[in-house]
């Protein structure tokens, strides 16, 4: 990583920093690598989390939580949710996962990421407690995930946040998050994802997300499939949770879109508002109905979020790289489905939302998901494709992303780096066309960063899918 712009050597504060980033890097990452077979108890299991927790007083029980699980909208939703918390004058804490810049990001307070010193004192903090875990053969050393998840428990509690919004990391039974007991659960929508950790089936997923629901909680619910649904319901009922069905209790209209927001009404259980946001997409308009309805039910926990804090927060609410437009001529934009559905959702916003005239299409892929019928989807609308990969380590190669496309109309070139793609494809379009960068959230966080000039933080060193080392 390259230092931060300073006058002579950096800063102590800036390599005390690269420091905590160097221990992070030594921990088991289970985002960089594959996780294949059944889910086993070694690699996923809240032992670990327990452990540390109750050596640090259980302070993850210390600042009341929204808990948002889902397989799409989650991150979202969660912003919203910050976002309004925020406006209404509460201090909040906000964890989600990845990250698209740095690990800065997934550590929030009051909306903005924490600081290079306040990230680099946490792990400072927490890393004798790693190495005493990770000498206890009961327990063991604790993963990158866990590492980060701890942190951010110990910021919140620390600062005498008012609330904390936690997005979960992968599912919701045995992710590392789940040490919760919150009073607010949310689930969002659920498909196909993560098939060879959390299930085969819908319902099997749905299953495993609805683990973070806990006794007497309010649970807001997003619009499900029949076989989603039930067993969210089912823990519902075991739990003696309250759930609320977000497309019946509470409802949204939609109001006028632009290709910079847009206007809609929801109709929760407390009241009917009147909303802007810059998030575009129909999908948006879901989750925003769900940071509704979840914001409404604080007010059971003694914390209330008046219209207008609703109204200033969701117009302020910002996440990058969910159909995101980063230039205007020709259109720019970065988008990181990685399933099916969010590819469909994706391809069905595009036209609603966004005038152009050809699509062209910056493609790259990770290898444990659906990519053949994203590949599909992606390849029926567009007559250009640049096939690449991002630094990540589970990242197809250009050549593996490319031949996805053989039986597509389009006419497919390969680039080596998401900057090589980039300036391929915008040198190609025409004013009126619109390029667009999907199929990953790490290959469009490098498209981001070329487009905008930010320097990468993580994975800079590693060699990119199919270069020579």
């Amino acid at each position: 990583m390259k230092s931060d712009p300073v006058d002579g050597p950096a800063s102590r504060s800036q390599v005390d920093y690269r420091q905590s980033i160097a221990r992070l890097l030594t921990l088991v990452d289970h985002e960089r690598n594959k996780v294949t077979g059944p889910r086993q108890k070694a690699i996923y299991d809240l032992t670990r989390m327990e452990a540390l927790l109750e050596r640090l007083g259980s302070l993850q029980h210390q600042v009341p939580a929204v808990h948002i699980a889902g397989t799409k909208g989650k991150g979202s939703t969660a912003a919203l949710c910050d976002a309004a918390l925020n406006a209404a004058g509460l201090s909040t804490g906000f964890y989600s996962s990845p990250h698209l810049h740095t690990f800065r990001e997934r550590i929030r307070r009051n909306s903005e990421p924490i600081s290079q010193e306040g990230f680099a004192a946490l792990v400072e903090g927490l890393w004798p407690l790693y190495e005493e875990l990770k000498s206890d053969a009961s327990v063991g050393p604790l993963t990158l995930f866990e590492f980060l998840t701890g942190m951010a428990f110990q910021c919140f509690a620390e600062d005498r946040t008012d609330v904390q919004v936690i997005e979960v990391g992968l599912g919701g039974r045995l992710d590392a998050t789940n040490v919760l007991d919150a009073g607010v659960c949310v689930i969002t929508s659920i498909s196909l994802d993560h098939m060879a950790v959390l299930g085969n089936t819908i319902g099997e997923i749905a299953a495993d997300k609805a683990g973070i629901i806990k006794a007497g909680a309010t649970v807001v619910i997003a619009p499900q499939s029949p076989s989603a649904l039930s067993p969210i319901l089912a823990a519902c009922q075991e739990k003696e949770a309250a759930p609320i069905l977000v497309g019946r209790d509470v409802t949204w209209e939609e109001g006028r879109i632009g290709t910079d927001g847009q206007r809609f009404t929801v109709r929760g259980l407390r009241g009917e508002y009147e909303l802007y946001m810059p998030l575009l997409g129909a999908h948006q308009l879901e989750n925003a109905a769900s940071a509704v309805a979840a914001l409404e039910a604080l007010a059971g926990q003694g914390i209330e979020v008046p219209p207008k804090a609703m109204e200033i927060g969701f117009e302020r609410v910002s996440w990058p790289c969910r159909m995101e437009v980063l230039s205007r001529s020709p259109l720019l934009v970065a988008d990181g489905a990685h399933n099916v559905y969010s590819v469909q959702s994706l391809l069905k916003s595009l036209p609603k939302y966004l005038e152009y005239d050809r699509l062209v299409l910056v493609a790259g892929f990770s290898r444990d998901k659906d990519v053949e019928d994203m590949a599909q989807a992606l390849g029926e609308r567009t007559d250009t494709v640049i096939a690449t990969a991002s630094r990540h380590p589970r990242s197809m190669t250009p050549a593996e992303v490319a031949g996805l496309f053989g039986d597509s109309r389009a006419t497919v070139t390969e680039a080596l780096t998401p900057a090589d793609a980039l300036k391929m494809a915008m040198d190609g379009a025409g004013k009126k066309d619109l390029v667009l960068a999907t199929g990953s959230l790490f290959l469009t966080a490098e498209v981001r960063e070329s487009a905008l000039g930010i320097e990468p933080e993580i994975y800079p060193e590693l060699p990119t899918p199919g270069s020579r080392v």
